[in-house]
């Protein structure tokens, strides 16, 4: 998990990880629906749990069938949506609660969430635990970004973890925001993540360290294949954020007003890469859903048997991850180093290499609309500047050499 470090100095401690590669998951074969429910987009955030009976999670929608089964879901919980978050915990611990195991996906009518526990080594299976809420703020980011998002919800920290929202078809955007403090070169998730990208063609998000330290060989964010994200002030001076990995794909924002993990209806304010990471999903993830309206696709995923490897595959527009990573690369800014408060705890945007600091540079809502004019071929992004290319070019060829 990438907690909110309060020093410069880096801590040579790591997260914990299950380790070993889990045997992947049979893929099911998929019901394709024409046009019985919206276009949609599947974000699959792997945490430490979810608060379902939060108000931010809720919806009046009822997922068909078809989409139910091709998420691969064993079980049905109906919740309890009176009273508070222990009465209704309480009222639903016997028929919900008590009976998952770590083979199920369940889904929770009335809320936008499918969710499951692959690692089974949780006291509450899917649900956030007391003591945190890391997952529950996690996925806040996402719907705040895409309220329309469908959530895939994976509780753990492993290699299995991933791989349950790797295999499932109808995903198409995994976010992680754990890994090694310090961003040690130490293995991690990236065996999982190659499977999500490389093999199963979705696009996967993950948290640079809250240190200072390179991004490059940060088992979460540094992969070629991962899309690697720190933070910047969007609240504050629009500057890098101190605390944030540098020389990362993308910066995104770092403090966020999220929904807690413990009641119905309240929030906090937090500050990471952890929001930085799935605040960016849910921005894709939205860009995606709106490209499929525009071409008519009602499904989701981009497996390569049942949709050729394409995130929209539509009438007349086919799209991949790497188009869409190409179009946010092209669409990213750089900070005035005028807005710059020195009494901010922010550290300037350099004009001399600022790439180093935030890879490409800023992504936000402000993208979203360029983005989509570019893959839809209305208006194509300019080029970036040579120097700026040459630097993350630079930084991409880095990190194939490092993590192949």
């Amino acid at each position: 998990m990438k907690h909110l470090s309060v020093t410069l100095v880096l801590i040579i401690t790591l997260a914990s990880f299950s380790g070993c590669l889990a045997d992947e998951i049979e893929k099911e074969e998929v019901i394709i629906s024409d046009n019985d429910f919206r276009t949609y987009s599947v974000v699959a955030p792997v945490d430490t749990g979810i608060n379902v009976y939060h108000d931010h999670f809720r919806t009046n929608e009822t997922f068909p069938d078809w989409l139910i089964d091709g998420l691969g879901v064993t079980m049905t919980c109906e919740l309890t949506f009176e009273g508070t978050w222990q009465e209704r915990y309480e009222a639903d611990k016997e028929s919900c609660w008590d009976t998952i195991n770590s083979t199920d996906i369940v889904y929770f009518p009335g809320t936008k969430i499918i969710g499951t526990t692959p690692d089974d080594n949780t006291d509450i299976p899917i649900l956030d635990d007391p003591s945190d809420g890391h997952g529950t703020a996690v996925t806040g980011a996402v719907l705040d970004a895409n309220p329309d998002a469908i959530i895939f919800f994976v509780e753990g920290f492993s290699d299995a973890a991933v791989l349950a929202a790797a295999n499932q078809p109808l995903v198409d955007i995994i976010t992680t925001s754990f890994g090694p403090i310090g961003s040690i070169p130490v293995p991690g998730i990236e065996d999982a993540t190659k499977v999500a990208v490389v093999q199963e063609k979705k696009i996967h998000t993950g948290a640079a360290d809250n240190s200072p330290s390179p991004a490059v060989q940060d088992s979460t964010a540094g992969p070629p294949w991962s899309i690697g994200v720190s933070g910047y002030a969007e609240e504050g001076d629009d500057q890098k954020e101190t605390m944030s990995g540098s020389y990362p794909d993308i910066a995104a924002d770092w403090t966020q007003v999220l929904p807690n993990h413990d009641d119905i209806d309240g929030y906090h304010e937090t500050s990471g890469t952890s929001f930085a990471t799935p605040r960016t999903a849910g921005l894709l993830s939205k860009i995606i859903q709106h490209l499929r309206s525009e071409s008519g696709d009602y499904s989701s995923g981009a497996d390569p048997e049942l949709r050729g490897g394409f995130l929209v595959n539509g009438v007349d527009l086919n799209i991949t991850q790497a188009d869409i990573r190409d179009a946010l690369n092209l669409s990213a800014w750089y900070p005035s180093f005028s807005t710059w408060d020195p009494l901010s705890g922010t550290t300037p945007v350099s004009p001399v290499a600022p790439c180093t600091q935030l890879g490409w540079g800023v992504v936000n809502e402000s993208n979203v609309e360029p983005i989509i004019n570019h893959l839809n071929g209305t208006s194509a992004q300019p080029s970036r500047p040579s120097d700026v290319t040459m630097c993350m070019e630079t930084n991409q060829q880095i990190r194939e050499s490092y993590w192949n």
